[in-house]
Order: structure tokens, then C-alpha cells, then sequence
């Protein structure tokens, strides 16, 4: 933590706008080692959020997302947003995943990110069904600031 926040270049946004494409890309192809590219190694994976569990550290994320047999095969990223403030630098977008015909599934992606030797990367992310926002009831961060 710093006392100010960290000021993101554009080329900053750049790379960080990527990281949910490349996230989507990976489980899409069940590439899980291209995962290698958008957490670091100490990774939190919050899926309580979505009924499921935490995983703690990119390899538990990993076999996570191998294990579990109904990914969709088709995910797209909406309203990807980062800011940064004393407490770090955060991201949250949206994904509409395709999950049968004509149906589709939301949620909500709040990842602290942090900017790595390798780029920028996702610390913690903390998946929910539920936007935050006005329109809906706040969701249970665990005590994570987003």
C-alpha cells in the first residue's frame, strides 16, 4: 500500500485492458497454462461469489479450471474498467458467456492487480452473479477493498 495512488500510463491501460481477453482466450481454448499470463504465482481465485470455492495460487487455480467440466466455450468481456488509488490498482469487468442456444451467463470480475517483471497480472479476483453498484445489493468483498 502507498500513501498515493499509482498513476497508470496509457500504456498501462493498454496491457491492463487485456488481461480479461486473455483470460477468456485461455478458458475458451482450455490453454490453462496461458493462465500463466494473467495471474501471478500467489494468485486468489474468489468463486464463493458463484457458489463454488477459493483457490489459493495459480497452480490451484489451474487444476481449478481443468478439473471443472462445464466452461463455456465462448466468453466476452464488457465495461473493463481500472483505477488505482493508495490501496493499489484494480480491475473489474464484465463477461457474457454463451451457455447453450440462446442462452447466455453473467458476472462480475473485481481482480487487485498488481505490475509484475512479466506485465501486469491478477492478485485476487473475486467473481460474483451480482454488479455493485446501485441497482443491486452490495456484494460481500470478505473484507478484500476493491
Amino acid at each position: 500500500m502507498t500513501d498515493t495512488p499509482y498513476v497508470l500510463t496509457t500504456h498501462d491501460r493498454v496491457e491492463i485492458h487485456e488481461l480479461p481477453g486473455r483470460y477468456g482466450d485461455a478458458i475458451d481454448d482450455r490453454n490453462w497454462a496461458a493462465l500463466d499470463s494473467v495471474f501471478t504465482q500467489d494468485a486468489v481465485f474468489d468463486l464463493t461469489g458463484v457458489g463454488s470455492r477459493i483457490c489459493n495460487g495459480l497452480e490451484d487455480i489451474k487444476s481449478f479450471m481443468e478439473s471443472e467440466a462445464a466452461h463455456p466455450r465462448t466468453h466476452m468481456m464488457t465495461n473493463i474498467y481500472a483505477d488505482s488509488d493508495e490501496t493499489g490498482v484494480s480491475l473489474r469487468f464484465r463477461i457474457v458467456a454463451l451457455i447453450g442456444k440462446g442462452k447466455t451467463s453473467t458476472a462480475s470480475y473485481y481482480d487487485r492487480i498488481v505490475k509484475t517483471d512479466k506485465g501486469w497480472r491478477t492478485q485476487h479476483r473475486f467473481v460474483s452473479l451480482r454488479r455493485r453498484d446501485k441497482r443491486e445489493a452490495e456484494v460481500d468483498l470478505n473484507g478484500i477493498a476493491l
